[in-house]
């Protein structure tokens, strides 16, 4: 069994914090693009599966249920570069500022991003209406 590793990697509750929030944040500032990238992962875990069967009967037979779970998938996997991206943030912001800044910035980012969503699904509503 590995017990040890040849390095030491740290991460305390206040850094996961503050990526989660920087995260959230881009994620809903940026709600466009994150449905653009969960819908061009499930185009590719659908046509990647496509490979793993040798019958188009069996492969027909089951694209429901693997269709949905391929845009289960995609939206998982989409938080992904959100969470790298803002991990990125989280770090400059935490060098430049501190790291109870960090925080701090990381809570009116995601609370910024929050109002916008929501303004931008009300104009999107109210242009619908019309």
């Amino acid at each position: 069994m590995l017990t040890e590793f040849p390095f030491r990697f740290e991460l305390d509750a206040t850094t996961l914090a503050g990526i989660g929030l920087w995260s959230l944040a881009l994620y809903l500032g940026f709600s466009p693009i994150s449905e653009w990238v969960m819908e061009q992962l499930n185009r590719w875990f659908n046509f990647a599966e496509q490979f793993l069967y040798t019958s188009v009967e069996e492969f027909e037979r089951t694209r429901k249920g693997r269709e949905s779970l391929n845009a289960f998938y995609a939206s998982l996997f989409s938080i992904v570069p959100f969470l790298i991206v803002g991990g990125l943030f989280n770090y400059g912001v935490e060098v430049g500022l501190g790291q109870s800044w960090a925080l701090s910035v990381g809570i009116l980012a995601a609370i910024g991003g929050g109002v916008y969503e929501l303004g931008r699904r009300d104009g999107r509503a109210s242009r619908e209406e019309d």
